[in-house]
């Protein structure tokens, strides 16, 4: 017989963990749907004012040389990009915010655009408007709206990766 208290028989098994002690795993349902509904309905609120912005900068330094007789311009661009800041933000929820958003807002209708053509291009500057419209269509023709998709979507999956991450730096 041995004397090592720890030791167990051959023919005996060890008791199996009860399950109502393991740690229940909090559910992530609500985190996804806030991050969700976030970058869906945030993402065009804030690319539009950034573009309506800087339309109104570009038009004011077009005619003056200058910006700072633009007030409105100006605070639209930093209240549109404090919003895309915000959506960025969301991947600390869940990813699926600054994903969805950046697919949806920028990756796709950049596409679009680089592979529709000049029909694309009418029917957004028709749905735009004046302003709103030659913005769009010129962050469109630079690929700005599509790198801003991008970087929306690289938020969303840096958020879920630091997450996933057991180990901290």
């Amino acid at each position: 017989m041995s004397t090592n208290p720890y030791a167990v028989p051959p023919h005996e098994q060890p008791p199996a963990p009860e399950p109502y002690l393991q740690p229940r795993q909090p559910s992530r349902a609500v985190p996804r749907v806030i991050s969700a509904l976030g970058g869906v309905l945030l993402t065009p609120v804030a690319l539009g004012l950034v573009i309506y912005g800087g339309s109104r900068l570009q038009r004011t330094y077009a005619q003056a040389y200058t910006v700072g007789e633009e007030p409105l311009g100006l605070i639209l661009l930093i209240v549109g990009g404090l919003l895309l800041l915000g959506v960025a933000l969301l991947g600390a929820l869940s990813g699926l915010g600054p994903v969805l958003g950046g697919l949806i807002w920028g990756v796709v209708p950049g596409l679009t655009t680089l592979l529709g053509g000049q029909s694309v291009m009418s029917t957004m500057y028709d749905l735009g408007g004046r302003e709103l419209g030659v913005g769009l269509v010129t962050w469109l023709i630079m690929g700005a709206l599509f790198g801003s998709g991008f970087l929306l979507v690289g938020a969303g999956l840096v958020g879920t990766l630091t997450r996933r991450r057991t180990t901290r730096l």
